[in-house]
């Protein structure tokens, strides 16, 4: 998972919406829609944006998705059908926001990421999730197709639970929550990665362990950044006085709140672990260099006196009585031979080997 690069738009004026012409060539918005209330429901997909007007006024809940915000003429319809503010519109489409919570008092929005586990690129995946709760609609805007609401598209469809007997600030709930329960099984993912790591720990730490380790820390750092301010998001919908969030949500939001607490807490748990886990491999590598200078340097005690034996023997001068003795050579080979052992087997006795 890495960071999106912001979009520059120096010198425009607020609310303006530059498309990344990377990210266009879907036409597409695969825009779908669901109007339902305790006794009917009503499924199509949408082709104008014009067709969401009707439902959006009516007596019951209707929740739109836009696959696809991304698409240009999009996003200025829904301004221009709903009457959306211009900087909303703009954080919809430049998909780099942090998670936050704007009150515009007809409707409410709403920033968060949906994150996933890719198992073909073993990495985390990120995407913006904005919504705006109105009166009778819940609007989702997503950067591309593909999401984790069909356990939700369930329940309206079963009339499972209460969410079909519920309003509108219900369903934002329950997309909610949809996007919460993924961050466990994000950080389930994760938390397998970091028990390779420490049984390689264990084992047999390699350079490679390091690299891991690293990467491991930058995705919760990237999930840090996504849960954090969650919090502050679930927590404003709970204090909002805002006629679109009923008091018989709040006991649900109160769940989310610790659901997000949880998830940011195993965050900073991994986190701490990581780091004790680089400290571990740090210390290791250490060791096994102290391991190896040691080795080395009793090795080098042994061949010291051996060394400067033969050192003296190779000394030149003409008045050297034991260079003209007959058994010199093996004299001197043995003494070399008793002082190695020797040596040796008092640093074995000592245990330094």
């Amino acid at each position: 998972m890495r960071p999106k690069k912001r979009d520059h738009n120096s010198g425009l004026p607020p609310g303006s919406l530059v498309y990344d012409e990377n990210k266009t060539l879907v036409r597409d918005a695969g825009i779908s829609l669901f109007d339902f209330d305790e006794q009917r429901l009503v499924e199509k997909p949408i082709g104008d944006v014009n067709e969401c007007l009707p439902f959006a006024n009516a007596a019951s809940v209707t929740w739109i998705n836009v696959d696809n915000a991304q698409v240009p003429g999009v996003l200025e319809t829904f301004g221009r059908v709903l009457s959306f503010h211009p900087l909303m519109l703009e954080d919809i489409l430049h998909t780099d926001q942090r998670p936050k919570y704007e009150d515009y008092g007809d409707y409410i929005f709403f920033v968060l990421k949906m994150l996933e586990f890719d198992p073909v690129k073993n990495e985390i995946t990120i995407e913006q999730l904005s919504l705006v709760l109105g009166e009778n609609y819940i609007i989702s805007f997503q950067e591309r197709p593909g999401d984790m609401f069909d356990p939700v598209r369930e329940r309206i469809r079963k009339s499972a639970g209460r969410i079909r007997k519920s309003r509108p600030d219900y369903t934002a709930y329950a997309l909610m929550d949809s996007v919460v329960d993924t961050y466990f099984v994000v950080l389930e993912k994760i938390g397998d990665k970091i028990e390779v790591v420490e049984a390689i720990l264990a084992s047999n730490p390699k350079p490679d362990t390091l690299r891991i380790i690293h990467e491991l820390r930058r995705e919760l750092i990237f999930l840090r950044k996504a849960v954090w301010p969650l919090r502050d998001v679930i927590a404003c919908m709970q204090r909002s006085e805002s006629i679109l969030i009923h008091e018989s949500t709040e006991l649900f939001l109160r769940d989310l709140h610790d659901h997000v607490i949880r998830v940011a807490d195993s965050i900073d748990t991994y986190r701490d672990m990581l780091s004790s886990m680089q400290d571990v491999y740090l210390s290791s590598i250490s060791n096994r260099t102290n391991e190896i200078m040691k080795v080395l340097t009793l090795f080098s005690s042994i061949f010291l006196p051996l060394t400067f034996i033969t050192g003296v023997f190779g000394m030149n001068f003409h008045n050297f009585p034991e260079l003209e003795w007959h058994y010199g050579l093996q004299a001197t080979i043995s003494l070399m031979l008793l002082l190695g052992v020797g040596m040796y087997w008092f640093f074995k006795l000592k245990k330094w080997l």
